[in-house]
C-alpha cells in the first residue's frame, strides 16, 4: 500500500514538457537573390502533429505559411522542411523579422513560437556625387557623395587627381565624414584645385565610384568688383539727373482740358474744349469758315486730361 501511493506522488510529480519552439539561427544575412533558410525547431509534449504557422512581422502581420501551404508572394519560391522554412531569390523586399508559430492543443502548453530576423545584404551602387566646378580662394565648400542603395550603409573615401585623402592627417586644409560622404574645405585655396571622385564599400561587394568632377579654384578679383560697384552707382546717378532734369523743364507735365463727344451722322466726333475756346474767339473776329460736310469733319487736335 505504502508502496502504491508513493509511486503515484512520483509520477504526479514528473516534470511536464510543454511545446518548445527555438531557432538554431535567430538572425539570418544572405546576398540579394540568393535563398535564406528561416530555421525553426520545436518538441512538444504528447501531439505528434502540431499545427505550424509562418509569419512575417512589419507595421502590419502577414502570413507566409498558413494551413499546410505557402500564401501572396512566397507561393511558388519557398518550402518547408519540419518548421524550417527556405526562401529562395531573396530581394529587398523580403528583409524583416519572421515568427515561426507552433500549436500542440493535446499539450499542457499548447503554443510556442520564436522569432527569426532576416537581413539582405545588398553591394554599393554606383554613388551620386557634387563636385562644384569652380570656387572662390577662402570660401567654404562642401562635396558631397551618396549611395542610397547599399545595405548596410556604404562608407565613402575621396580622391584628389586619383589619390585618395587621408581622413585624419596632420595640417590638413579639409575634413571628412566618411559615414555621410561629406568633404569639407573651411576655406580654399588655389591648391585645393584638382579632379575629385569618392567610392562607396560596405564589404558586400566590389566598391563603386562616380565620374571625376574638376573644380578650378580663383582668386577674387578685387579690381573687377570695385569697377563694377563704381560703375552701378554712375548709372544709378546718370538715372537720377535725367528724372531731375526732365522734371525741371516739364517734361512730365500735361495740359488740361475737358474733352466732349458729339455725335455726327456716321459716328462720333471728339472735341476738345480747346478747339471750342478757339471757334468762340473766331466767331467774335467776325470770321466764319465755311461749312462744312458731316463726312468732311477731321479732327485735327485734342487734349484729354
Amino acid at each position: 500500500m505504502f508502496l502504491s501511493v508513493a509511486l503515484l506522488i512520483l509520477i504526479q510529480s514528473a516534470p511536464v514538457v510543454p511545446v518548445t519552439v527555438t531557432s538554431r539561427s535567430p538572425g539570418v544575412e544572405v546576398h540579394e537573390f540568393s535563398d535564406a533558410e528561416l530555421s525553426c525547431e520545436f518538441r512538444t509534449e504528447t501531439d505528434k502533429n502540431p499545427r505550424i504557422e509562418w509569419k512575417k512581422i512589419d507595421k502590419d502581420v502577414s502570413f507566409v505559411y498558413y494551413d499546410g501551404s505557402f500564401v501572396g508572394s512566397f507561393q511558388g519560391r519557398a518550402e518547408i522542411k519540419g518548421a524550417t522554412v527556405r526562401l529562395r531569390r531573396v530581394t529587398q523586399t523580403d528583409a524583416g523579422k519572421y515568427r515561426c508559430e507552433v500549436s500542440a492543443p493535446q499539450d499542457t502548453v499548447t503554443l510556442g513560437e520564436t522569432n527569426v530576423t532576416l537581413t539582405v545584404l545588398v553591394p554599393p551602387h554606383t554613388p551620386s556625387c557634387d563636385v562644384p566646378s569652380s570656387a572662390l580662394t577662402g570660401s567654404l565648400v562642401q562635396l558631397r557623395c551618396r549611395d542610397r542603395h547599399s545595405i548596410p550603409a556604404a562608407v565613402y573615401t575621396w580622391y584628389k587627381d586619383n589619390s585618395a585623402l587621408p581622413i585624419l592627417q596632420a595640417n590638413a586644409t579639409y575634413t571628412i565624414n566618411e559615414n555621410t560622404g561629406v568633404l569639407t574645405f573651411q576655406k580654399v585655396s588655389r591648391a585645393d584645385t584638382g579632379q575629385y571622385h569618392c567610392e562607396a564599400r560596405n564589404g558586400v561587394g566590389p566598391g563603386k565610384s562616380c565620374l571625376g568632377t574638376r573644380m578650378q579654384i580663383d582668386d577674387l578679383n578685387v579690381a573687377a568688383v570695385v569697377s563694377g560697384v563704381v560703375l552701378l552707382a554712375l548709372l544709378l546717378f546718370l538715372c537720377a539727373f535725367g528724372g531731375f532734369y526732365a522734371h525741371r523743364h516739364g517734361l512730365f507735365s500735361r495740359h488740361r482740358g475737358r474733352s466732349f463727344w458729339i455725335p455726327q451722322c456716321h459716328g462720333a466726333a471728339h472735341i476738345s474744349s480747346q478747339n471750342l475756346h478757339r471757334t468762340e474767339h473766331t466767331q467774335n473776329s467776325g470770321y466764319s469758315h465755311p461749312p462744312k460736310e458731316p463726312q468732311d469733319f477731321k479732327h485735327t487736335q485734342s487734349f484729354m486730361l
